[in-house]
């Protein structure tokens, strides 16, 4: 059976105002920002969306594109009223043709911060008087009519000016609290005009912005309404108000597009962006909801990736649309890896948030799973191949397994030699860990793609100078990975004190009391899996307070487990009853049956300057060169592997 008939709905067109998808899946926006001097698309900016509509999805949406400069981020990719339009003019209509070449629909984010706007320090405009709760900072002073009709325009002048850059669609952004969900919010809107009070004047700047819209791109032109189907905080909306706003919203839009939660409200974003301990499609009931009281087609969004889940919300009619961002990133060929009957190749999103924390960090978007997503123009600008070449690949975890099938893709003579009867590496050890098992989904695919190739596999192989000699490689990758640090700490020898490795594989060895060494994300995943296993667990840190936005969910979700973090406590000795701690002078007992290093890896140095020798090329990637995440240690076993026989 081909993979059309397989996933019928999902490959079904859906037709928007006068405009056809050629399928159920869209790229939801990501806020992937990368401008020149002029603030124009830079070429990796243009190729990163190009990339998703060579993938197959039906629309691209390129993220935020604020519709005037009052609040507007100045990092930002913005679309201005006409009179600024020219700084854009030419990155714009090559951006969309550029997406639309390959079939897709090039769709714009539009939307207005309001409160959300990071100026801090500046009177900001939205619904009502007053300061923003959960910002002190952001002050606002509430719009007159006047400007309210202004913003009205300024959407519908942005979307014409996408509209003849050829764009097929623009989203309009009524959620995550920004200026318009803020005017349907009764928490920020205190109007007693015909824009506040009721549910229908609330939404009626929605209302308004969509038939302005219409009214200047004609009513073929789709319109995308992105809304918040609940707010996710104490004085917020609920689904039922949500409802009504799509009510309202009911041929009006031409796609409401339902996700959830204000960005404003602290924890909103484990509802808007959910992670490894989020639940898949967390937004689909929401939409079901919605859609059973609209006529207007209705798209869902939020931790999308199983193929089979994705066919059900269309055929079941929960849905007409599956919206994905990190499920694109991850997986760009998904639709037509689909299509084509290579379900197996089809990457899945991890939830990790890897990406997020590298755009914030960086400003570029990058997979761990993935290393080829967001490296489009370096990818196009390798030369070809010159000269076909025997590689050794030494360990088969992370970094070995994608240099392995790197290799073998680009067409050498590949051999993958690991010590132990298994791949995977470390992470092997989580295996049975619930919130986990993308992780182990993932490593078995990797598996299988070895398994495919022109691979020669040898586990149970340690590779020693004598074998590598004797194997005689024109290439080697080491990735022999790392060991468990062990800081000379008193009584870290004991019979009470275990690996984090061990424990995960092994938690029935752990005590029903236990500390864990070490607030990194290996300790802190280590105390949730136990805590749910029923243990009590205390984590101790030596250095201070980790609040920052990568770390904040996993922080809540250990602390919603009763696990106590306790920062600032450098550990001094290991007794058999538990540990003692320095903590800014004072002596701290921690009474646990069992102690557990998460420290740190120490890399395999050694081992592979012990190699080094045996052939001409030798990159050393993953653990063994530093201690490594997924994300780095893919990119270093596929950067040396794409490097073979090039240079």
């Amino acid at each position: 059976m081909n993979a059309v008939n397989r996933y019928p709905n999902l490959f079904k067109q859906i037709r928007l105002g006068d405009t056809v998808f050629r399928n159920r899946i869209f790229y939801a926006p990501t806020g992937l920002i990368d401008l020149n001097s002029q603030r124009i698309p830079s070429e990796d900016y243009i190729k990163y969306f190009e990339r998703k509509a060579k993938g197959g999805c039906a629309s691209v949406n390129i993220g935020e594109c604020y519709v005037d400069d009052i609040g507007a981020p100045q990092h930002r990719y913005e679309i201005f009223r006409m009179k600024d339009h020219k700084l854009n003019y030419n990155g714009l209509g090559k951006l969309a043709e550029r997406i639309t070449r390959y079939g897709a629909v090039a769709t714009a984010e539009l939307q207005k911060p309001g409160l959300a706007s990071s100026h801090d320090g500046e009177t900001l405009l939205g619904p009502s008087d007053g300061v923003n709760p959960f910002n002190k900072n952001a002050v606002c002073r509430a719009m007159t009519e006047e400007e309210i009709y202004q913003v009205i325009d300024d959407f519908a002048e942005a979307a014409l000016y996408a509209k003849n850059r050829g764009f097929g669609m623009v989203m309009v952004h009524a959620g995550h609290g920004w200026m318009i969900q803020q005017f349907f919010s009764p928490y920020f809107n205190k109007r007693t005009d015909r824009w506040g009070g009721s549910t229908e004047n609330r939404a009626r700047l929605a209302v308004e912005i969509c038939d302005a819209i219409h009214r200047k791109c004609g009513r073929g032109f789709p319109v995308e309404m992105r809304i918040s189907g609940t707010e996710h905080f104490d004085q917020g909306y609920d689904l039922s108000e949500g409802i009504k706003l799509a009510k309202l919203l009911d041929g009006h839009a031409d796609l409401i597009h339902v996700s959830t939660g204000n960005l404003l409200a602290p924890g909103s974003s484990a509802y808007t962006h959910p992670g490894i301990f989020g639940t898949p499609g967390c937004n689909v009931n929401d939409a079901a909801a919605i859609k059973a009281a609209v006529s207007t087609p209705v798209a869902t969004v939020g931790g999308l990736t199983d193929p089979e889940f994705l066919e059900e919300i269309i055929a079941s009619g929960k849905a007409d649309v599956v919206e994905m961002a990190r499920g694109l990133i991850c997986e760009p060929d998904m639709p037509w890896k689909l299509r084509t009957g290579r379900d197996k190749e089809s990457r899945r999103c991890l939830r990790c948030f890897n990406c997020v924390h590298e755009m914030y960090q960086h400003g570029r978007l990058f997979c761990a799973i993935n290393p080829e997503s967001g490296k489009d123009v370096e990818i196009s600008d390798l030369p070809p191949v010159a000269e076909k070449k025997n590689v050794l690949v030494i360990g088969g975890g992370i970094a070995g397994m994608q240099a392995a099938i790197t290799a073998a893709k680009e067409g050498h003579k590949v051999t993958l030699c690991e010590k132990e009867d298994h791949l995977g590496g470390v992470l092997v050890c989580e295996k049975n860990v619930p919130f986990k098992k993308p992780v182990d989904q993932y490593i078995e695919q990797q598996k299988y793609l070895i398994a495919k190739a022109n691979i020669d596999l040898r586990l149970n192989t340690e590779v020693t100078p004598d074998l590598a000699n004797e194997l005689q490689p024109d290439v080697i990758i080491a990735a022999l990975g790392a060991t468990a640090s062990v800081p000379p700490i008193p009584g870290i020898d004991g019979a009470n004190v275990m690996t984090a490795e061990t424990a995960f594989a092994h938690p029935e060895l752990v005590k029903d009391s236990a500390v864990i060494l070490g607030a990194g994300l290996t300790g802190i995943e280590l105390g949730i899996y136990l805590s749910e296993l029923g243990k009590k667990i205390e984590v101790v840190e030596k250095a201070d307070t980790d609040d920052s936005e990568w770390n904040a969910g996993h922080m809540a979700k250990l602390a919603s487990c009763g696990v106590h973090a306790k920062f600032n406590h450098e550990v001094v000795e290991i007794t058999a009853d538990g540990i003692r701690c320095n903590n800014g002078g004072n002596e701290v007992f921690v009474k646990a049956g069992t102690v557990i290093l998460a420290l740190g890896m120490k890399p395999r140095w050694d081992e592979a300057d012990a190699l080094s020798a045996c052939a001409g090329e030798f990159y050393q990637v993953g653990d063994c060169r530093a201690p490594r995440n997924m994300l780095a240690a893919n990119g270093e076993g596929w950067t040396a592997a794409k490097q073979v026989g090039r240079y």
